[in-house]
């Protein structure tokens, strides 16, 4: 006798794999902008967490944003308009990814500020022109009408995504997915051993630190490698 929760998944999986797109409304964020260490120091303090999700997670969808060194906005300033590199490595590393909320995040960024103000002797200020603006977006999502139909097709639909699209399955999915997973884990989850597989190969990739573009190449060539072992068994 099958019950209930077998027969639940046993029927959802073989839902398709929806694929949505999106695109970001960028607005100030009410903070007021930072021109020197210290006010940026305590505008991080007091700015709200969708404000440091966009300097950290959604750079990578800015046209603007031209893959530096760096990967999150303040980095990036502290070494362009502040001229410090030790502080722009102390905050480059980090992972928002690594931290269990926003929250969390915040309190990492805050103790790098406050430890590297006690070590300098006087406060780095950047041009007016230069000051660091708090800003935050809101992710509009549309359906682009295209679904994935079962595991073995996930390299060839990966490699046809746009990048806007991959960032919200796999990153801006960690924001609404139980456990903080990717929205690909999520459906493939119901797929049996074959599934639990792909999950566990997507779980090793470092995706951080890699562009959008780098990031879609190794989802492509993960879901394939697991694919062709799996067949040749």
């Amino acid at each position: 006798m099958i019950d209930a929760n077998q027969k639940v998944k046993s029927e959802k999986k073989f839902f398709p794999f929806e694929i949505k797109d999106c695109a970001l409304i960028i607005r100030m964020s009410g903070v007021r902008s930072a021109i020197n260490l210290r006010e940026l120091r305590d505008r991080v303090e007091v700015c709200s967490d969708d404000s440091i999700y966009h300097h950290f997670c959604e750079t990578l969808l800015r046209p603007t944003f031209d893959d530096p060194d760096y990967r999150n906005d303040f980095a990036v300033w502290s070494l362009r308009s502040l001229h410090d590199r030790l502080l722009a490595e102390r905050l480059g590393i980090l992972n928002p990814y690594d931290f269990n909320d926003m929250e969390a995040l915040r309190t990492a960024v805050l103790d790098i500020l406050d430890e590297r103000l006690s070590e300098l002797p006087h406060i780095p200020w950047a041009k007016r022109e230069e000051e660091f603006s708090f800003q935050q977006a809101m992710t509009v999502v549309f359906d682009t009408g295209k679904t994935i139909d079962q595991p073995e097709d996930l390299p060839e639909a990966i490699a046809r995504m746009t990048t806007s699209s991959l960032y919200y399955h796999f990153l801006e999915a960690r924001r609404r997915v139980e456990d903080r997973q990717d929205d690909f884990s999520e459906w493939l989850k119901w797929w049996g051993p074959l599934g639990d597989t792909l999950i566990r190969a997507f779980r090793e990739i470092d995706f951080y630190f890699l562009t959008l573009r780098e990031l879609q190449a190794e989802l492509q060539r993960v879901a394939s490698m697991v694919l062709e072992l799996v067949n040749n068994e």
